[in-house]
């Protein structure tokens, strides 16, 4: 599985229903407005390197509202809420 997030900057006022159709597209897990530099975040995963390559380069660049992206690719995951609950194990 490769997980990616990409950061988006949209076109003002393009930005609800363009969050609305990324979300459609399979492989997009999230789609996040934020605050800051860029409009969106949309968290990706899908089986493959390939599978993301189309995905950003093919099916989220045909979207006219994305003016500007950056993909991050993760190598690893790390997560309070994932460690706590191997360990809280039966324990109430």
């Amino acid at each position: 599985m490769v997980n990616a997030i990409v950061l988006l900057q949209i076109e003002r006022g393009l930005i609800n229903e363009t969050a609305a159709a990324l979300a459609e597209l399979d492989g997009v897990s999230e789609v996040y407005s934020v605050a800051g530099q860029y409009d969106l975040v949309a968290i990706i995963r899908v089986p493959s390197n390939d599978a993301l390559a189309r995905l950003v380069t093919e099916q989220m660049h045909q979207f006219d509202a994305i003016l500007q992206s950056e993909t991050l690719i993760a190598f690893r995951a790390y997560s309070r809420h994932d460690l706590e609950s191997m360990f809280s194990l039966g324990l109430e």
